[in-house]
C-alpha cells in the first residue's frame, strides 16, 4: 500500500448536515472534523483540528447534499488532504438483516441497499448518495460501509420479534435498534459492567440496555421513526392511529411517511421547532414547547423504567447525544422520582455537565458522555483494510 496513501475520510450524513472527520489510517487518530449544518438553508461550514483549534468557520449556502459534499471536497483539495485519501467510511443506518459487520462497498451492495431504503426513508437516501458522489468523483477510491443496525443483532430473539404470524415476519420485519455506532463506542470505551442503560437523546433519540456488555434491548424497532418521541418523528405509535388515517381521513402512504418522520415529535407537539435548545428558551412564556419538553421527558421516563425492568435492575445509567450531553434540564426530569430504582442526581453535578452526574446517596452511577461515532467508523474501516 502506498506510503502517500494515509487519510480515512469518514461521511456521516444527516437530514439537514454532514459530520466528517479525517482520520490518521495507521493510529486512527483524528486529524481534522467538521460539521455542515443547515444544508438546504443557510448552512454552515465549520473544520476544527487538535484540541479544538478553528480551521474553517464559513457561513455559506448549500442547497442540497450534493453541493455539501462538493464544498467538503474543494476544502479538502485546498488544504492538501485530497490527494491522499485512502478510504471513505459511511454510517449507514439500515443494514438488513444479512448486512451485519462492516464490508467494502461492492455493487451488489448497493443493490441491497437500494431495496432497504423503505425501512430508512429520512437517511439511506442521503446515505447512498454520499457513497455515489465518492464512487464517481473517486473510483478507486476504497468506500467501507458501516451498519447502524449491526450491534442489535444480539439481542435475544423476544427483543427482536414481533407479535405478527411468521408469513409477515420471514420477510424481515423486526424489531433492528439503531444508533449502533454510537453504543458500540460508549461501551468500547467505558467498559461499563453489571446493569446499564444508554440513553442517546438528540434529534433522533433512543435507549439501549446492556448486562455484563451483553445487547439486551432498545427502543427503536422496525425503522428509526418508532420508540421514543424525537425532534420530528413520532415514536411508538397504536397502528390503529395509522390505519384510522388512511381510512378515515384518506391520508396517502406517502402523506403518513411524511407526519411520523418530518411532522411529529418535538417540532409537531409545539408547533415550533424541533429543536431542544430553542423550546426550553421559549417554554417559560409558550405551553405548547413545555408541553413538547414534557411529553419528551416522560416517554424517555417510561421507558428508562421499560428497561430497567427487561435488565432486572439498574447499576449504571449513560447520557449521550446532543440533548443527553447539553441539557441538565432535561437529564433532571427524565430522572425525577426514580429513587425507587436507586437513582438519584446530583443537581450541582448535573448543572455543570459533569462526567458523573449521580448523588453520593445513589446506587446507581449516572454519567455523562460525548459519543464519538465517526471513530467507530474510522476504526471499523482501518481494520477491514489491514486485515
Amino acid at each position: 500500500m502506498s506510503n502517500t496513501l494515509k487519510w480515512i475520510l469518514v461521511i456521516n450524513c444527516g437530514s439537514s448536515s454532514i459530520k466528517f472527520g479525517l482520520y490518521d489510517y495507521k493510529q486512527i487518530t483524528l486529524r481534522v472534523k467538521g460539521v455542515i449544518k443547515g444544508i438546504g438553508h443557510k448552512s454552515h461550514f465549520s473544520v476544527t483540528g487538535q484540541h479544538d483549534k478553528a480551521i474553517a468557520d464559513e457561513h455559506i449556502t448549500l442547497q442540497n447534499h450534493e453541493a455539501a459534499l462538493l464544498h467538503l471536497v474543494g476544502w479538502l483539495q485546498q488544504v492538501g488532504y485530497e490527494h491522499q485519501l485512502l478510504a471513505v467510511g459511511h454510517r449507514i443506518v439500515q443494514g438488513g438483516l444479512h448486512h451485519t459487520a462492516p464490508q467494502r462497498y461492492t455493487q451488489q451492495l448497493k443493490t441491497d441497499l437500494e431495496q432497504l431504503i423503505p425501512l430508512a426513508p429520512l437517511h439511506l437516501p442521503l446515505e447512498l448518495l454520499a457513497i455515489h458522489f465518492f464512487e464517481k468523483r473517486y473510483p478507486r477510491l476504497i468506500q467501507v460501509c458501516c451498519f447502524d443496525t449491526a450491534f442489535h443483532q444480539a439481542m435475544p430473539w423476544y427483543a427482536q420479534q414481533y407479535a405478527l404470524p411468521e408469513a409477515v415476519t420471514a420477510d424481515g420485519i423486526k424489531r433492528y435498534g439503531f444508533h449502533g455506532l454510537s453504543y458500540d463506542y460508549i461501551m468500547q470505551h467505558l467498559h461499563p459492567a453489571g446493569k446499564t442503560i444508554i440513553a442517546h437523546l438528540g434529534n433522533g433519540a433512543s435507549m439501549a440496555a446492556m448486562d455484563e456488555g451483553k445487547n439486551i434491548d432498545t427502543t427503536m424497532g422496525f425503522t428509526p421513526a418508532g420508540g421514543l418521541m424525537m425532534g420530528t418523528r413520532c415514536g411508538d405509535i397504536d397502528p390503529g392511529v395509522l390505519l384510522y388515517l388512511l381510512q378515515e381521513k384518506h391520508y396517502t402512504a406517502e402523506q403518513l411517511s411524511t407526519l411520523i418522520n418530518k411532522e411529529s415529535g418535538l417540532k409537531g407537539v409545539s408547533g415550533l421547532s424541533s429543536d431542544m435548545e430553542q423550546l426550553l428558551e421559549d417554554a417559560a412564556d409558550n405551553k405548547q414547547a413545555d408541553a413538547a419538553i414534557t411529553l419528551f421527558c416522560y416517554q424517555a421516563k417510561k421507558n428508562l423504567g421499560a428497561l430497567a425492568a427487561a435488565l432486572g435492575g439498574l447499576q449504571t445509567l449513560i447520557f449521550t447525544g446532543g440533548i443527553g450531553e447539553h441539557h441538565p434540564a432535561i437529564r433532571e426530569r427524565i430522572c425525577q422520582n426514580m429513587a425507587y430504582l436507586g437513582l438519584v442526581l446530583d443537581k450541582n453535578r448535573n448543572t455543570e455537565n459533569a462526567p458523573v452526574i449521580s448523588h453520593l446517596a445513589s446506587s446507581v452511577t449516572v454519567r455523562v458522555i460525548p459519543t464519538d461515532e465517526e471513530y467507530m467508523i474510522a476504526t471499523y474501516t482501518a481494520h477491514l483494510l489491514k486485515g
